[in-house]
């Protein structure tokens, strides 16, 4: 979830290319989906005729969404049978790769809803940080990999694409602000929308307790990268300076801020929360294989998917849709080469939190 040039939203590659390329994000939610489960066990159920709602918060082209969200079904289910029908509402940004979501939905065979005919979906193309459903609605939240991306870019970085790596107080001040601002935002539009006693779960990037945002060899080799395409014309310096990527680590501090008070934050308490390091399983798999090139490409498919186009968007021109394309497959190469040179094992930190309207 993002916006780009600090007010267009952030584009998303099509065709599938982020389920395609997902694994880091993969991987790196399963150890909330316990969490998901056991809020779908504990949560005091709204009674029928209410609707039993569950929200996808972020949820990109869908395929990371299909194993924690068919877990937390068949956990409703043991509580309120085959009969009473659950309604899952995927939310994303306008310009997210619905096409690709509704396709996964209905024809990957790790969809939820495979044998399940009362089990309705539908999307909603806004950002989650306004509210998106009615009013004391939904039963149970899920968040994967999406509050790390800012409602808008605060400020332009001078010295890298990404805050994490910047010097520059100012600018990181600028971010934080926004970040603090962003996850009140997020919290107060999902207290209007849960029903008393309501979960949400939520796993996001972090900042690991030792202040690591981690990722460093990758981010060093995008920033080689995009160096290296203004050194031969495919890019200025100029549109450089214009490309960030618009996420941020929150520490464990920031997570808990809101909820320091007494009360809560906006009706809504912390019961958990968890700083952890995901497995990197790209070099796991180089341990594995020996293959430097195969790690490399891995690595950039990944940042090909998830944050080249907010790159390119940085691009302008007649033909900005084929100059992108042409932007987006060099820096991929030149991210690749570099990150196959000297294999290394990303830091991969994340959070996973529960969140709980208080009845």
């Amino acid at each position: 979830m993002a916006q780009h040039g600090l007010d267009a939203p952030r584009p998303m590659e099509g065709h599938g290319a982020y389920n395609r390329s997902s694994s880091v994000q993969a991987a790196g939610l399963l150890p909330a989906v316990a969490l998901l489960e056991a809020a779908a066990a504990e949560l005091r159920l709204p009674s029928p005729p209410q609707a039993l709602v569950v929200a996808d918060y972020g949820a990109a082209t869908g395929h990371n969404s299909l194993l924690p969200l068919s877990a937390a079904l068949a956990a409703l289910r043991r509580r309120i049978g085959r009969e009473r029908p659950v309604w899952v509402v995927h939310t994303d940004l306008p310009d997210n790769d619905f096409s690709s979501l509704f396709a996964t939905l209905e024809h990957d065979p790790e969809r939820y809803a495979l044998d399940d005919p009362m089990v309705y979906w539908s999307a909603v193309g806004r950002s989650f940080y306004e509210q998106i459903l009615p009013s004391a609605s939904v039963a149970l939240g899920w968040s994967s990999w999406a509050v790390q991306w800012l409602s808008r870019v605060p400020a332009l970085i001078p010295d890298h694409v990404q805050v994490a790596d910047s010097r520059d107080e100012g600018t990181r001040g600028a971010f934080a602000r926004q970040a603090g601002e962003d996850w009140l935002a997020f919290l107060a539009a999902r207290s209007r929308e849960l029903v008393p006693d309501g979960r949400l779960v939520v796993v996001t990037m972090a900042t690991a307790d030792d202040g690591a945002f981690g990722y460093r060899p990758l981010l060093a080799a995008i920033e080689g990268g995009l160096k290296a395409l203004v050194g031969d014309g495919t890019v200025s310096a100029d549109e450089v300076l214009r490309m960030v990527i618009p996420t941020v680590g929150r520490s464990r501090a920031d997570f808990s801020r809101p909820f320091a008070g007494s009360g809560g934050h906006e009706g809504l308490a912390l019961d958990g929360l968890d700083i952890y390091e995901a497995e990197d399983r790209i070099f796991a798999g180089y341990r594995t294989d020996g293959d430097a090139a195969a790690f490399g490409a891995r690595w950039s498919a990944f940042s090909r998917a998830s944050v080249f186009p907010t790159l390119a968007a940085a691009l302008g021109g007649a033909d900005s849709a084929a100059r992108s394309l042409r932007f987006m497959d060099r820096l991929e190469a030149e991210v690749a080469a570099r990150l196959a040179t000297a294999p290394e094992a990303m830091r991969i930190p994340l959070a996973r939190m529960t969140i709980r309207k208080v009845a």
